[in-house]
C-alpha cells in the first residue's frame, strides 16, 4: 500500500505516509505547561509518520480553552523539549501546532493588559468557554491594530523559534477551523477596509505576512500551514470564497513551505485546484464525519488527490495504529469521556498490540 511508503518533506524522511492529526487533549496546567507523562503520550505514538502536536497557543493573548499549552515561556520550552527528545529516541517526527483563538477567546483567560483581538469587532454567534470552563456569550473582539497585528506575527515567529530549539522539527500553523487566521480570510468575518482586508489580497495578507516572518526565522522547510476552506466550526457559516485561498496559495508557494494540511470531507474544485497550485506536501485530513477505515485512506493516496494522510482519533485509542494496520489487527475503541479530561487515563493507558 502505497500509504505505507516513505515520503520526503522539508528534508527530511517520513517512515510512512500516515500523519498524526493535532488533537486538543486539555492536561495543560494554569501556565500553559504540559504535565510530564504528554512525552510518553507523544512517545508512543511516533510510529506515525509525523506527529502534528495538540494545538499551542503563541501568547497569552491567543488562548481560549481551559488546558492547553503554551509556547512561549521557558517553563513551556522546556516540557517540550521533553517531548521532542522521547519522539525522536523512538524513531519519530514532530510538528507542533500554533494556534491563536482570535474572537473564539475569551479574556478571563489572559492578564488584564491582553485585549481579545480579531480581524473585525464582530463577535461569534456561539457560546464559548471561560478559564472556569464555563459556556458563556462569545465577548465582542478587538478589531486589531496594524501595531497589534505585527505583535502577533512577531508572537507566532517567537514561538516558531522557541519550537525549534526545543528540538522539534517544525511547526504548524493553525489557519482553520475558524480561529484567528481563519477569521482574517473570511470575507464574514474580516470587514476590514485597511491592507489586511478589502479584497482576496487583503484577506489573504496577515497569513501571507505571518508565514513570511516565521520562514525567515526558521526556515520555510520547518512550517506547514492547516486550511479548512468553507468549514463551519466556530460560527464560519461557509463564509469563504473561493479567490481569497487561491490567492493565498499564489503568494506562498514560491516561500517553500513543508506542506499544505487541508481539511475536507469530500472533494472540490476548490481542493482539486488548491493542491494543483501548491508545491510541496499536499496532507489532507477527511474530519470528523469523514472516512477513517485504511482502505478509503490509502485510496486517497494512491489516487494522488493528497501525499499524505492526516488521521485524529484512532490514533487515540491505537498508539501503534501504523503496525496495527500493516499487520491487519483490529483497532481499539476510543473512550470519549476521556479525551479531555482524565490526566494520565485515557490518554497514556491505551495499550499496544504490537511492537513498532
Amino acid at each position: 500500500m502505497k500509504i505505507f511508503e516513505e515520503y520526503t518533506l522539508g528534508g527530511k524522511t517520513l517512515k510512512n505516509r500516515v500523519v498524526m492529526a493535532p488533537m486538543t487533549r486539555n492536561r495543560a496546567d494554569a501556565s500553559g505547561v504540559l504535565p510530564d507523562y504528554a512525552a510518553e503520550y507523544y512517545r508512543q505514538r511516533a510510529g506515525a509518520g509525523l506527529i502534528i502536536s495538540e494545538a499551542t497557543q503563541p501568547s497569552a493573548g491567543g488562548k481560549g480553552y481551559k488546558g492547553t499549552p503554551g509556547m512561549h515561556t521557558n517553563d513551556q520550552q522546556s516540557v517540550w523539549s521533553r517531548i521532542a527528545d522521547r519522539v525522536h529516541e523512538d524513531g519519530g517526527l514532530m510538528y507542533c501546532q500554533l494556534m491563536h483563538t482570535g474572537r473564539i477567546g475569551h479574556t478571563s483567560f489572559f492578564p488584564k493588559e491582553w485585549s481579545l483581538l480579531a480581524p473585525s469587532a464582530i463577535p461569534a454567534q456561539m457560546n464559548v468557554s471561560d478559564a472556569e470552563g464555563n459556556d458563556v456569550p462569545a465577548e465582542v473582539p478587538v478589531a486589531a491594530s496594524r501595531k497589534q497585528i505585527q505583535e502577533i506575527i512577531d508572537d507566532f515567529a517567537s514561538a516558531a523559534q522557541r519550537a525549534v530549539a526545543a528540538g522539534l522539527d517544525g511547526v504548524e500553523v493553525h489557519g482553520a477551523n475558524g480561529y484567528l487566521l481563519h477569521q482574517f480570510l473570511s470575507y464574514g468575518t474580516n470587514l476590514r477596509t485597511d491592507e489586511y482586508g478589502g479584497s482576496a489580497a487583503g484577506r489573504a495578507k496577515f497569513v501571507v505576512d505571518l508565514v513570511t516572518e516565521m520562514a525567515c526565522r526558521i526556515g520555510p522547510e520547518k512550517i506547514g500551514l492547516r486550511l479548512s476552506p468553507g468549514g463551519q466550526f466556530n460560527d464560519m457559516q461557509k463564509l469563504d470564497d473561493d479567490e481569497t485561498y487561491l490567492h493565498l496559495v499564489k503568494e506562498l508557494r514560491p516561500i517553500g513551505i513543508s506542506y499544505l494540511h487541508v481539511l475536507r470531507r469530500r472533494s472540490t474544485p476548490l481542493h482539486v485546484k488548491l493542491h494543483e497550485g501548491w508545491g510541496t506536501g499536499f496532507i489532507m485530513n477527511t474530519g470528523y464525519m469523514g472516512p477513517s477505515e485504511l482502505t478509503e485512506l490509502n485510496a486517497l493516496v494512491e489516487s494522488d488527490e493528497a501525499d499524505l494522510i492526516s488521521v485524529g482519533r484512532n490514533f487515540i485509542s491505537n498508539p501503534d495504529l501504523v503496525a496495527r494496520w500493516k499487520s491487519g489487527i483490529p483497532l481499539s475503541p476510543w473512550n470519549e469521556d476521556t479525551f479531555y479530561v482524565g490526566e494520565e487515563k485515557g490518554l497514556i493507558d491505551y495499550p499496544a498490540a504490537t511492537s513498532k
